[in-house]
Protein backbone atom coordinates (compact mmCIF):
# COMPACT_ATOMS: atom_id res chain seq x y z
CA UNK A 1 0.00 0.00 0.00
CA UNK A 2 1.47 3.36 -0.99
CA UNK A 3 0.51 6.88 0.04
CA UNK A 4 -0.53 7.95 -3.46
CA UNK A 5 -2.98 5.09 -4.00
CA UNK A 6 -6.76 4.63 -3.81
CA UNK A 7 -6.34 1.94 -1.14
CA UNK A 8 -4.51 4.35 1.15
CA UNK A 9 -7.14 7.03 0.53
CA UNK A 10 -9.65 4.61 2.08
CA UNK A 11 -7.33 3.13 4.71
CA UNK A 12 -6.18 6.39 6.35
CA UNK A 13 -9.64 7.96 7.06
CA UNK A 14 -10.94 4.63 8.35
CA UNK A 15 -8.08 4.22 10.84
CA UNK A 16 -8.30 7.90 11.82
CA UNK A 17 -12.03 7.71 12.60
CA UNK A 18 -11.77 4.48 14.59
CA UNK A 19 -8.74 5.83 16.47
CA UNK A 20 -10.41 9.05 17.63
CA UNK A 21 -14.14 8.25 17.66
CA UNK A 22 -14.17 4.74 19.12
CA UNK A 23 -10.94 4.62 21.14
CA UNK A 24 -10.45 8.20 22.30
CA UNK A 25 -8.60 8.41 25.62
CA UNK A 26 -7.85 4.66 25.46
CA UNK A 27 -4.10 4.67 24.93
CA UNK A 28 -3.49 0.92 25.01
CA UNK A 29 -6.35 0.18 22.63
CA UNK A 30 -5.20 2.95 20.31
CA UNK A 31 -1.71 1.43 20.30
CA UNK A 32 -3.15 -2.00 19.53
CA UNK A 33 -5.16 -0.48 16.68
CA UNK A 34 -2.03 1.16 15.28
CA UNK A 35 -0.14 -2.13 15.43
CA UNK A 36 -2.93 -3.92 13.56
CA UNK A 37 -3.24 -1.10 11.02
CA UNK A 38 0.52 -1.00 10.52
CA UNK A 39 0.77 -4.74 9.93
CA UNK A 40 -2.13 -4.52 7.47
CA UNK A 41 -0.41 -1.59 5.74
CA UNK A 42 2.88 -3.51 5.47
CA UNK A 43 1.30 -6.87 4.66
CA UNK A 44 -0.65 -5.30 1.79
CA UNK A 45 2.63 -5.33 -0.12
CA UNK A 46 3.66 -8.90 0.82
CA UNK A 47 2.31 -10.60 3.94
CA UNK A 48 5.20 -13.10 3.98
CA UNK A 49 7.59 -10.48 5.35
CA UNK A 50 5.48 -9.62 8.38
CA UNK A 51 7.46 -12.31 10.19
CA UNK A 52 10.68 -10.34 9.76
CA UNK A 53 9.07 -7.25 11.23
CA UNK A 54 7.77 -9.27 14.19
CA UNK A 55 11.18 -10.95 14.63
CA UNK A 56 13.03 -7.65 14.81
CA UNK A 57 10.44 -6.26 17.21
CA UNK A 58 10.50 -9.29 19.51
CA UNK A 59 14.28 -9.68 19.61
CA UNK A 60 14.93 -6.08 20.57
CA UNK A 61 12.04 -5.89 23.03
CA UNK A 62 13.28 -8.84 25.10
CA UNK A 63 16.97 -8.03 24.68
CA UNK A 64 16.29 -4.45 25.79
CA UNK A 65 14.68 -5.71 29.00
CA UNK A 66 17.52 -8.16 29.60
CA UNK A 67 20.19 -5.49 29.09
CA UNK A 68 18.52 -3.21 31.61
CA UNK A 69 18.12 -5.98 34.19
CA UNK A 70 21.66 -7.28 33.82
CA UNK A 71 24.35 -6.03 36.22
CA UNK A 72 27.23 -7.62 34.30
CA UNK A 73 28.78 -5.40 31.61
CA UNK A 74 30.08 -8.41 29.72
CA UNK A 75 26.63 -9.95 29.66
CA UNK A 76 25.17 -6.64 28.45
CA UNK A 77 27.67 -6.54 25.59
CA UNK A 78 26.82 -10.10 24.63
CA UNK A 79 23.12 -9.23 24.49
CA UNK A 80 23.87 -6.13 22.42
CA UNK A 81 25.91 -8.18 19.96
CA UNK A 82 23.04 -10.67 19.65
CA UNK A 83 20.70 -7.81 18.73
CA UNK A 84 23.21 -6.45 16.22
CA UNK A 85 23.82 -9.92 14.82
CA UNK A 86 20.15 -10.77 14.33
CA UNK A 87 19.11 -7.42 12.86
CA UNK A 88 22.15 -6.81 10.68
CA UNK A 89 22.28 -10.50 9.74
CA UNK A 90 18.72 -10.44 8.40
CA UNK A 91 19.35 -7.11 6.67
CA UNK A 92 22.63 -8.36 5.21
CA UNK A 93 21.13 -11.57 3.87
CA UNK A 94 18.16 -10.02 2.12
CA UNK A 95 19.96 -6.93 0.88
CA UNK A 96 23.57 -7.93 0.25
CA UNK A 97 23.84 -11.71 -0.15
CA UNK A 98 23.72 -11.70 -3.95
CA UNK A 99 26.05 -8.69 -4.14
CA UNK A 100 28.78 -10.44 -2.17
CA UNK A 101 28.31 -13.74 -3.98
CA UNK A 102 28.57 -12.05 -7.38
CA UNK A 103 31.69 -10.15 -6.42
CA UNK A 104 33.33 -13.18 -4.79
CA UNK A 105 32.65 -15.18 -7.96
CA UNK A 106 34.21 -12.42 -10.06
CA UNK A 107 37.28 -12.27 -7.83
CA UNK A 108 37.73 -16.05 -7.94
CA UNK A 109 37.34 -16.13 -11.72
CA UNK A 110 40.00 -13.45 -12.08
CA UNK A 111 42.30 -15.64 -9.98
CA UNK A 112 41.56 -18.62 -12.24
CA UNK A 113 39.42 -20.58 -9.76
CA UNK A 114 35.86 -21.87 -9.94
CA UNK A 115 33.24 -20.57 -7.53
CA UNK A 116 30.33 -22.90 -6.83
CA UNK A 117 27.96 -20.80 -4.69
CA UNK A 118 25.08 -19.37 -6.68
CA UNK A 119 22.89 -16.33 -6.19
CA UNK A 120 19.35 -16.67 -4.89
CA UNK A 121 16.06 -15.18 -6.04
CA UNK A 122 15.72 -12.93 -3.01
CA UNK A 123 12.96 -10.32 -2.73
CA UNK A 124 14.11 -7.31 -0.75
CA UNK A 125 11.52 -6.59 1.99
CA UNK A 126 10.24 -3.03 1.70
CA UNK A 127 11.55 -0.74 4.44
CA UNK A 128 13.85 -3.32 6.07
CA UNK A 129 16.75 -0.84 6.22
CA UNK A 130 14.53 1.71 7.94
CA UNK A 131 12.83 -0.33 10.64
CA UNK A 132 16.05 -2.28 11.33
CA UNK A 133 17.92 0.92 12.10
CA UNK A 134 15.01 2.25 14.14
CA UNK A 135 14.80 -0.77 16.41
CA UNK A 136 18.61 -0.96 16.67
CA UNK A 137 18.70 2.61 17.95
CA UNK A 138 16.43 1.48 20.79
CA UNK A 139 18.73 -1.35 21.85
CA UNK A 140 21.81 0.86 21.62
CA UNK A 141 20.14 3.62 23.65
CA UNK A 142 19.05 1.14 26.33
CA UNK A 143 22.60 -0.21 26.46
CA UNK A 144 23.98 3.34 26.85
CA UNK A 145 21.39 4.18 29.50
CA UNK A 146 19.75 6.92 27.43
CA UNK A 147 16.32 5.35 27.73
CA UNK A 148 14.54 2.86 29.99
CA UNK A 149 13.63 -0.49 28.47
CA UNK A 150 9.97 -0.81 27.54
CA UNK A 151 7.77 -3.20 29.54
CA UNK A 152 4.82 -2.85 27.18
CA UNK A 153 5.18 -5.04 24.09
CA UNK A 154 2.23 -3.41 22.29
CA UNK A 155 3.56 0.14 22.62
CA UNK A 156 7.00 -1.05 21.54
CA UNK A 157 5.55 -2.92 18.55
CA UNK A 158 3.65 0.24 17.61
CA UNK A 159 6.91 2.23 17.82
CA UNK A 160 8.70 -0.18 15.48
CA UNK A 161 5.87 -0.67 12.97
CA UNK A 162 4.16 2.77 12.99
CA UNK A 163 2.77 2.78 9.44
CA UNK A 164 3.34 6.43 8.42
CA UNK A 165 7.13 6.08 8.63
CA UNK A 166 7.54 2.30 8.52
CA UNK A 167 8.86 1.80 4.99
CA UNK A 168 10.83 4.99 4.26
CA UNK A 169 11.33 6.90 7.47
CA UNK A 170 12.03 9.19 9.10
CA UNK A 171 14.14 6.75 11.09
CA UNK A 172 12.90 7.67 14.54
CA UNK A 173 14.79 7.40 17.82
CA UNK A 174 13.23 5.61 20.73
CA UNK A 175 14.07 8.61 22.91
CA UNK A 176 11.66 10.73 20.85
CA UNK A 177 8.91 8.46 19.57
CA UNK A 178 8.55 5.62 22.10
CA UNK A 179 7.49 7.88 25.01
CA UNK A 180 4.72 9.25 22.78
CA UNK A 181 3.25 5.74 22.55
CA UNK A 182 3.46 5.43 26.32
CA UNK A 183 1.39 8.51 27.10
CA UNK A 184 -2.18 9.59 26.33
CA UNK A 185 -2.79 11.55 23.14
CA UNK A 186 -5.42 14.25 22.85
CA UNK A 187 -7.04 15.26 19.59
CA UNK A 188 -5.88 18.67 18.40
CA UNK A 189 -7.74 20.37 15.59
CA UNK A 190 -4.82 22.71 14.89
CA UNK A 191 -2.31 19.85 14.81
CA UNK A 192 -4.53 17.82 12.48
CA UNK A 193 -5.06 20.73 10.08
CA UNK A 194 -1.32 21.34 10.01
CA UNK A 195 -0.81 17.63 9.34
CA UNK A 196 -3.25 17.68 6.42
CA UNK A 197 -1.49 20.74 5.03
CA UNK A 198 1.84 18.92 5.17
CA UNK A 199 0.34 15.80 3.56
CA UNK A 200 -0.99 17.93 0.71
CA UNK A 201 2.39 19.54 0.08
CA UNK A 202 4.07 16.15 0.23
CA UNK A 203 1.66 14.76 -2.35
CA UNK A 204 2.29 17.76 -4.58
CA UNK A 205 6.05 17.18 -4.43
CA UNK A 206 5.65 13.48 -5.12
CA UNK A 207 2.99 13.56 -7.85
CA UNK A 208 3.69 16.88 -9.56
CA UNK A 209 7.47 17.13 -9.25
CA UNK A 210 8.91 13.63 -8.75
CA UNK A 211 6.54 11.64 -10.97
CA UNK A 212 6.65 14.19 -13.80
CA UNK A 213 10.44 14.19 -13.68
CA UNK A 214 10.59 10.39 -13.52
CA UNK A 215 9.35 9.83 -17.07
CA UNK A 216 12.11 11.94 -18.61
CA UNK A 217 14.79 10.80 -16.15
CA UNK A 218 14.11 7.13 -16.87
CA UNK A 219 14.20 7.73 -20.61
CA UNK A 220 17.41 9.79 -20.52
CA UNK A 221 19.36 7.47 -18.22
CA UNK A 222 18.17 4.34 -20.02
CA UNK A 223 19.16 5.69 -23.44
CA UNK A 224 22.04 7.94 -22.39
CA UNK A 225 24.19 6.78 -25.31
CA UNK A 226 21.70 8.35 -27.73
CA UNK A 227 21.59 11.83 -26.18
CA UNK A 228 23.85 14.85 -26.24
CA UNK A 229 25.55 16.47 -23.27
CA UNK A 230 22.90 19.15 -22.73
CA UNK A 231 20.12 16.55 -22.53
CA UNK A 232 22.14 14.39 -20.15
CA UNK A 233 22.83 17.42 -17.94
CA UNK A 234 19.09 18.12 -17.83
CA UNK A 235 18.49 14.47 -16.97
CA UNK A 236 20.86 14.71 -14.00
CA UNK A 237 19.22 17.94 -12.78
CA UNK A 238 15.75 16.44 -13.15
CA UNK A 239 16.84 13.38 -11.19
CA UNK A 240 18.07 15.65 -8.40
CA UNK A 241 14.59 17.13 -8.18
CA UNK A 242 12.90 13.77 -8.69
CA UNK A 243 14.62 12.15 -5.73
CA UNK A 244 14.07 15.23 -3.58
CA UNK A 245 10.38 15.52 -4.48
CA UNK A 246 9.94 11.77 -4.06
CA UNK A 247 11.73 11.27 -0.76
CA UNK A 248 11.00 14.56 0.98
CA UNK A 249 7.43 14.24 -0.30
CA UNK A 250 7.18 10.85 1.40
CA UNK A 251 8.60 12.31 4.60
CA UNK A 252 6.08 15.17 4.53
CA UNK A 253 3.20 12.73 4.09
CA UNK A 254 4.57 10.52 6.88
CA UNK A 255 5.08 13.40 9.33
CA UNK A 256 1.71 14.94 8.46
CA UNK A 257 -0.06 11.60 8.88
CA UNK A 258 1.58 11.04 12.26
CA UNK A 259 0.31 14.44 13.39
CA UNK A 260 -3.25 13.30 12.62
CA UNK A 261 -2.80 10.66 15.31
CA UNK A 262 -1.16 12.99 17.84
CA UNK A 263 2.50 12.13 17.18
CA UNK A 264 5.40 14.41 16.33
CA UNK A 265 8.10 12.92 14.11
CA UNK A 266 11.47 14.51 13.47
CA UNK A 267 12.00 16.73 10.44
CA UNK A 268 13.77 14.70 7.75
CA UNK A 269 14.46 17.38 5.11
CA UNK A 270 15.26 21.04 5.68
CA UNK A 271 15.37 22.47 2.14
CA UNK A 272 18.77 20.87 1.32
CA UNK A 273 19.13 22.35 -2.17
CA UNK A 274 19.46 25.80 -0.63
CA UNK A 275 22.67 24.66 1.10
CA UNK A 276 25.89 26.61 0.67
CA UNK A 277 28.30 23.72 1.16
CA UNK A 278 28.24 19.92 1.35
CA UNK A 279 28.35 19.89 5.16
CA UNK A 280 25.21 22.02 5.28
CA UNK A 281 23.61 19.75 2.67
CA UNK A 282 24.13 16.74 4.91
CA UNK A 283 22.64 18.56 7.89
CA UNK A 284 19.51 19.09 5.81
CA UNK A 285 19.22 15.94 3.66
CA UNK A 286 17.74 12.72 5.11
CA UNK A 287 18.42 14.11 8.57
CA UNK A 288 17.23 11.00 10.41
CA UNK A 289 19.82 8.82 8.64
CA UNK A 290 22.74 11.27 8.74
CA UNK A 291 22.25 11.88 12.47
CA UNK A 292 21.90 8.10 13.02
CA UNK A 293 25.32 7.51 11.47
CA UNK A 294 26.73 10.47 13.38
CA UNK A 295 25.54 9.19 16.76
CA UNK A 296 25.99 5.43 16.33
CA UNK A 297 29.01 5.23 14.00
CA UNK A 298 30.98 8.47 13.69
CA UNK A 299 31.09 9.49 17.38
CA UNK A 300 31.84 5.95 18.66
CA UNK A 301 34.75 5.85 16.18
CA UNK A 302 36.14 8.97 17.81
CA UNK A 303 34.36 11.62 15.79
CA UNK A 304 36.39 14.76 15.22
CA UNK A 305 38.20 14.58 18.57
CA UNK A 306 41.03 12.48 17.16
CA UNK A 307 44.14 13.05 15.07
CA UNK A 308 43.75 14.28 11.52
CA UNK A 309 44.45 10.90 9.87
CA UNK A 310 41.89 9.15 12.09
CA UNK A 311 39.39 11.95 11.46
CA UNK A 312 39.73 11.41 7.71
CA UNK A 313 39.24 7.67 8.19
CA UNK A 314 36.12 8.22 10.30
CA UNK A 315 34.55 10.46 7.67
CA UNK A 316 35.36 8.01 4.89
CA UNK A 317 33.88 5.11 6.86
CA UNK A 318 30.63 6.94 7.59
CA UNK A 319 30.07 8.11 4.02
CA UNK A 320 30.95 4.72 2.52
CA UNK A 321 28.61 2.94 4.94
CA UNK A 322 25.93 5.53 4.16
CA UNK A 323 26.35 4.83 0.46
CA UNK A 324 26.27 1.06 0.96
CA UNK A 325 23.17 1.38 3.17
CA UNK A 326 21.31 2.58 0.09
CA UNK A 327 21.87 -0.58 -1.90
CA UNK A 328 24.06 -3.46 -2.98
CA UNK A 329 25.78 -1.77 -5.91
CA UNK A 330 29.18 -0.20 -6.42
CA UNK A 331 27.43 2.93 -7.68
CA UNK A 332 26.16 3.68 -4.17
CA UNK A 333 29.65 3.27 -2.74
CA UNK A 334 30.96 5.64 -5.41
CA UNK A 335 28.22 8.13 -4.47
CA UNK A 336 29.23 7.92 -0.81
CA UNK A 337 32.92 8.29 -1.71
CA UNK A 338 32.25 11.40 -3.78
CA UNK A 339 30.42 13.04 -0.88
CA UNK A 340 33.25 12.11 1.48
CA UNK A 341 35.80 13.72 -0.84
CA UNK A 342 33.66 16.86 -1.07
CA UNK A 343 33.14 16.96 2.70
CA UNK A 344 36.74 16.37 3.84
CA UNK A 345 38.20 19.79 2.87
CA UNK A 346 35.50 21.52 4.93
CA UNK A 347 36.26 19.32 7.93
CA UNK A 348 40.03 19.66 7.71
CA UNK A 349 39.89 23.45 7.46
CA UNK A 350 37.24 23.69 10.21
CA UNK A 351 34.64 25.10 7.83
CA UNK A 352 32.12 22.26 8.12
CA UNK A 353 29.99 24.24 10.59
CA UNK A 354 30.22 27.59 8.86
CA UNK A 355 26.66 27.65 7.49
CA UNK A 356 24.39 26.63 10.35
CA UNK A 357 21.39 28.86 9.74
CA UNK A 358 19.07 29.27 6.79
CA UNK A 359 20.25 31.27 3.81
CA UNK A 360 18.91 34.80 3.15
CA UNK A 361 17.05 35.23 6.44
CA UNK A 362 17.27 39.04 6.30
CA UNK A 363 16.03 39.50 2.74
CA UNK A 364 14.02 37.91 -0.02
CA UNK A 365 17.04 37.09 -2.19
CA UNK A 366 20.52 35.80 -1.27
CA UNK A 367 23.65 37.88 -1.76
CA UNK A 368 25.97 37.03 -4.64
CA UNK A 369 28.31 35.00 -2.46
CA UNK A 370 25.52 32.83 -1.07
CA UNK A 371 23.97 32.45 -4.53
CA UNK A 372 27.28 31.26 -5.99
CA UNK A 373 27.76 28.85 -3.07
CA UNK A 374 24.24 27.44 -3.51
CA UNK A 375 24.71 26.90 -7.25
CA UNK A 376 28.10 25.27 -6.71
CA UNK A 377 26.79 22.97 -3.96
CA UNK A 378 23.76 21.98 -6.03
CA UNK A 379 26.03 21.26 -9.00
CA UNK A 380 28.29 19.03 -6.90
CA UNK A 381 25.37 17.09 -5.42
CA UNK A 382 23.81 16.72 -8.87
CA UNK A 383 27.09 15.37 -10.22
CA UNK A 384 27.14 12.78 -7.42
CA UNK A 385 23.48 11.87 -8.12
CA UNK A 386 24.59 10.59 -11.55
CA UNK A 387 26.46 7.75 -9.83
CA UNK A 388 23.50 7.13 -7.51
CA UNK A 389 21.09 6.79 -10.45
CA UNK A 390 23.32 4.94 -12.94
CA UNK A 391 23.05 1.18 -13.30
CA UNK A 392 26.81 0.57 -13.10
CA UNK A 393 30.03 2.50 -12.53
CA UNK A 394 30.74 2.19 -16.27
CA UNK A 395 27.35 3.66 -17.08
CA UNK A 396 27.96 6.59 -14.72
CA UNK A 397 31.42 7.32 -16.14
CA UNK A 398 30.13 7.19 -19.70
CA UNK A 399 27.23 9.48 -18.72
CA UNK A 400 29.67 12.01 -17.25
CA UNK A 401 31.97 11.77 -20.26
CA UNK A 402 29.10 12.50 -22.62
CA UNK A 403 28.00 15.51 -20.57
CA UNK A 404 31.43 17.12 -20.74
CA UNK A 405 31.63 17.04 -24.52
CA UNK A 406 30.95 19.59 -27.23
CA UNK A 407 27.30 18.54 -27.24
CA UNK A 408 26.90 20.14 -23.78
CA UNK A 409 26.23 23.42 -25.61
CA UNK A 410 23.78 21.94 -28.11
CA UNK A 411 20.01 22.36 -27.92
CA UNK A 412 18.42 19.84 -25.50
CA UNK A 413 16.44 17.08 -27.17
CA UNK A 414 13.85 16.76 -24.36
CA UNK A 415 12.21 19.20 -21.96
CA UNK A 416 9.44 19.31 -19.40
CA UNK A 417 5.94 20.11 -20.62
CA UNK A 418 5.22 23.85 -20.35
CA UNK A 419 2.40 23.34 -17.84
CA UNK A 420 4.56 21.11 -15.70
CA UNK A 421 7.41 23.61 -15.99
CA UNK A 422 5.10 26.31 -14.65
CA UNK A 423 4.23 24.19 -11.62
CA UNK A 424 7.94 23.45 -11.24
CA UNK A 425 8.66 27.17 -10.94
CA UNK A 426 5.78 27.54 -8.47
CA UNK A 427 7.26 24.73 -6.39
CA UNK A 428 10.69 26.42 -6.26
CA UNK A 429 9.18 29.77 -5.25
CA UNK A 430 7.09 28.20 -2.48
CA UNK A 431 10.05 26.23 -1.15
CA UNK A 432 12.19 29.37 -1.10
CA UNK A 433 9.59 31.56 0.60
CA UNK A 434 8.82 28.88 3.21
CA UNK A 435 12.39 27.71 3.79
CA UNK A 436 12.44 28.69 7.46
CA UNK A 437 9.42 26.52 8.31
CA UNK A 438 9.03 22.77 8.82
CA UNK A 439 7.57 22.52 5.30
CA UNK A 440 7.07 25.08 2.56
CA UNK A 441 3.38 25.98 2.93
CA UNK A 442 3.15 25.63 6.70
CA UNK A 443 2.67 29.32 7.45
CA UNK A 444 2.77 31.14 4.10
CA UNK A 445 -0.92 32.00 4.14
CA UNK A 446 -1.62 31.40 7.82
CA UNK A 447 -2.69 35.03 8.42
CA UNK A 448 -4.66 35.36 5.18
CA UNK A 449 -8.45 34.97 4.88
CA UNK A 450 -9.75 31.42 4.77
CA UNK A 451 -10.88 31.90 1.17
CA UNK A 452 -7.28 32.65 0.09
CA UNK A 453 -5.93 29.62 1.92
CA UNK A 454 -8.54 27.35 0.38
CA UNK A 455 -7.76 28.74 -3.06
CA UNK A 456 -4.20 27.46 -2.60
CA UNK A 457 -5.34 24.07 -1.27
CA UNK A 458 -7.89 23.51 -4.05
CA UNK A 459 -5.35 24.64 -6.63
CA UNK A 460 -2.83 22.08 -5.37
CA UNK A 461 -5.44 19.31 -5.40
CA UNK A 462 -6.56 20.16 -8.94
CA UNK A 463 -2.93 20.22 -10.11
CA UNK A 464 -2.28 16.82 -8.55
CA UNK A 465 -5.39 15.28 -10.15
CA UNK A 466 -5.04 16.84 -13.61
CA UNK A 467 -1.33 17.24 -14.20
CA UNK A 468 0.33 14.65 -11.99
CA UNK A 469 2.76 12.27 -13.64
CA UNK A 470 2.18 8.56 -14.15
CA UNK A 471 2.13 6.93 -10.70
CA UNK A 472 5.59 5.78 -9.64
CA UNK A 473 6.69 3.83 -6.59
CA UNK A 474 8.59 5.84 -4.02
CA UNK A 475 12.30 5.58 -4.83
CA UNK A 476 13.38 4.79 -1.28
CA UNK A 477 11.10 1.74 -1.12
CA UNK A 478 14.00 -0.15 -2.74
CA UNK A 479 16.33 0.69 0.14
Amino acid sequence: MVFNSFEYAVFLPAVFLIYWLLFRNKMRVQNLLLVGASYLFYGWWDWRFLGLLLLSTSVDFFIGKSIEQSKNIRHKKTLLFISLGVNLGVLGFFKYYNFFIDNLATAYNWAGHDFNLTTLHIILPVGISFYTFQTLSYTLDVYKGKIKASNDFISFAAFVSFFPQLVAGPIERATNLLPQFQSNRKFSYGQSVDGLRQILWGLFKKVMIADNCAFLVNDIFKGSEHYGGSTLAIGAILFAFQIYGDFSGYSDIAIGTARLFGFNLMQNFNFPYFSRDIAEFWRKWHISLSTWFRDYVYIPLGGSRVKKARRITNVMVVFLISGFWHGANWTFLAWGLLHALMFLPLLLFNRNRKNLGSVATTGLVPNWKDLFSMVLTFSLTTFAWIFFRAETIGHALDYVRRIFSKSLFSRPEVMLDNKVLLFFCFFLVMEWVGKTEQFAIQKILINKPRSIRWLLYVGLIVAILLYGGIQQDFIYFQF
